[in-house]
């Protein structure tokens, strides 16, 4: 195993000592919580229950029956800041999905709000282990009260997801993989840069990675050849009908928005929330659809009613997309995109200059009233990172999908890490829709990072299998491509 569990302290000394000043890469958090017990398997006399609520910080929301499993949606207290954390705390939502204590455990973060409901990433079925979910700091109700919205950082949020494993490993103490798709993948990313002793693989699926903020080419390229001529033509078509019919589009918005309470504080006006959700049009019928569902869309837009070009921009851009209403949510990740992350700007030649505003930046999307200034160095260290250090990393794309025209790449320095591609797969991509050799070679190594690959496999990668059977309810593979209220988002 590559990790070490260090220091064990409780939550009432967390909070009374200074925490390291530094963010160097590895370096631990200021605080380091344990599980009371340090066992891996669970004791006829002892509750699983009573062990992880024995844990300093932890506790109990409510448990969920699920057959085969024990469902606990938790809280965790955090601090704000992990270099001082004596300057307060915040409650942090967590789930866990509870097998068995002797079996390996996957840590799941979507990069966004945690569900509730029980639910396996692919990963975790491949295993057939435990999993721990951790809602991102600041999305609510994880948000610390008042909100210093300079403690959302990556290197914060990945101290939040290292002090939850240092807390959980007494308890589930065989190996841990890291996994999340999109936002989560890049999570998984960060968590595993920052901390790489802590888990024992990472799985990231379908992760942006946009290392130099103001060169976005790479995403003209990728919209230029994506698909069909054919599927092109009938989405700038419409996207370009949009915009020439704004008029009499803006006032049917306006009574939509009338009808469902929508304001535009945030982004300034109607008319900007109108382009706003126009510009995502095709990026987001490439992120959520197939290329089969371009039937689905007018094929002569100028010749189609205003009607069916609502209809079609609605339905795969979402016009409540940039109200204050539907920003909110999603106010933590434009601020990191806006301060970190970086955002992708497209040219959309297609549109002449029907465009009032472009690509509008993550700036546009952030109440005013909370400051935000652009770190260019994060990504870039990260990208670097990943290139010279990766170990037992994984990344799935998905061939349509645009994300994926800025993704991490592999340099000489990695060891038992790959990139693979899900030929036409869109933001959905997963193992499951790689051709077979990569999809056994992709399983055969998630199991061996785990600890739990049959000696079958050991000697023969093309004999992988998950080890557990798909449950439609815990499986839903679409689940972290559910549409957000908006859709430039990972």
């Amino acid at each position: 195993m590559r990790k070490a569990l260090t220091g064990v302290l409780s939550l009432a000394v967390l909070i009374g000592t200074a925490g390291a000043t530094g963010a160097s890469a590895g370096a631990a958090t200021a605080a380091e919580p344990a599980a009371k017990q340090s066992s891996g398997s669970t004791s006829s006399s002892e509750d699983v229950k009573d062990r992880i609520l024995a844990i300093p910080g932890m506790s109990l929301i409510e448990e969920k029956p699920y057959p085969g499993y024990r469902f606990f949606v938790l809280n965790y207290t955090q601090p704000i800041d992990h270099r001082h954390p004596s300057k307060g705390t915040f409650q942090q939502r967590v789930t866990l999905l509870h097998k068995d204590t002797n079996r390996p455990t996957v840590f799941f973060t979507s990069g966004y709000n945690v569900s509730t409901n029980p639910s396996r990433s692919e990963p975790t079925q491949i295993i057939d282990g435990n999993q721990v979910s951790l809602e991102y700091r600041f999305f609510t109700p994880s948000r610390p009260a008042p909100a210093d919205w300079s403690k959302l950082d990556i290197w914060q949020a990945a101290s939040d997801q290292h002090r939850v494993f240092t807390a959980l490993k007494g308890i589930y103490s065989r190996n841990w993989l890291t996994t999340g798709g999109s936002k989560g993948g890049m999570t998984a990313t960060y968590f595993e840069r920052f901390y790489p002793k802590d888990m024992d693989g990472v799985v990231a699926y379908v992760a942006p990675n946009d290392v130099v903020n103001d060169e976005d080419s790479a995403y003209d390229r990728f919209f230029a050849r994506v698909g069909t001529e054919e599927c092109r033509d009938r989405l700038n078509g419409v996207q370009r009908e949009a915009l020439v019919r704004r008029e009499p589009l803006e006032k049917k918005y306006k009574a939509y928005a009338a009808e469902n309470g929508l304001t535009f504080n945030t982004v300034g006006s109607l008319d900007k929330a109108y382009e706003a959700v126009v510009m995502d049009y095709v990026w987001a019928f490439w992120q959520y659809s197939l290329l089969s569902d371009c039937e689905s869309v007018p094929a002569d837009a100028p010749q189609a009613t205003d009607e069916a070009i609502w209809d079609s921009i609605d339905g795969i851009s979402g016009f409540s997309a940039y109200a204050d209403q539907g920003l909110e949510q999603y106010t933590p990740y434009y601020y990191q995109a806006g301060t970190q992350l970086g955002s992708p700007d497209i040219t959309q030649p297609w549109l002449g200059g029907l465009s009032r505003y472009g690509y509008q930046p993550p700036r546009a999307f952030v109440p005013r009233s909370i400051p935000m200034k652009f770190a260019p160095s994060a990504m870039r260290d990260v990208d670097s990172w990943v290139r010279n250090n990766a170990r037992h990393m994984m990344y799935v794309y998905g061939e349509n999908d645009p994300w994926g025209a800025e993704r991490f790449r592999l340099g000489r320095g990695a060891r038992d890490s790959y990139v693979y591609t899900v030929p036409g797969g869109n933001h959905g991509s997963k193992v499951a829709g790689l051709v077979a050799d990569e999809k056994a070679r992709a399983t055969a190594a998630i199991l061996r990072w785990a600890g739990v690959a049959p000696a079958a496999v050991e000697a023969d990668p093309a004999k992988a299998r998950p080890l557990a059977r798909f449950d439609a309810k815990l499986d839903k593979r679409d689940a972290e491509l559910e549409r957000k209220a908006g859709t430039l988002r990972p």
